[in-house]
């Protein structure tokens, strides 16, 4: 099962766009269920960070949450998607003042 860009959600949130909240809850609910179903006794998490919370979405994010500093690494390649068409605005010259730390990964 396909996660990220998953095509039942986008078209969940096509539909809560166009104003048909009732059509988006059910494709997001179909989504939840087979999610659910898929991913019972699998790994989901798609961080490659050594972290003792892998897995514990719910944790996890409730540490982000609170501590405030950074967002959980799962979410690191959406964010910076979402980041790259503005930092085109000025050519991509921000990359020059940033410098990405050492991150330990786990092993696959």
């Amino acid at each position: 099962m396909l996660i990220d860009n998953n095509p039942k959600e986008l078209e969940a949130m096509e539909a809560f766009h166009r104003g048909d909240r009732q059509e988006g809850l059910r494709l997001q609910e179909e989504f939840a269920s087979e999610f659910r179903e898929e991913y019972k006794n699998k790994d989901h998490c798609p961080c490659k960070k050594a972290c003792r919370y892998h897995g514990n979405c719910k944790e996890c994010v409730a540490i982000h949450r609170a501590h405030q500093e950074h967002v959980p690494n799962c979410m690191r390649p959406m964010i910076n998607q979402k980041i790259k068409p503005l930092s085109e605005l000025t050519e991509h010259t921000i990359s020059y003042e940033i410098e990405p730390p050492k991150e330990i990964l786990r092993k696959e």
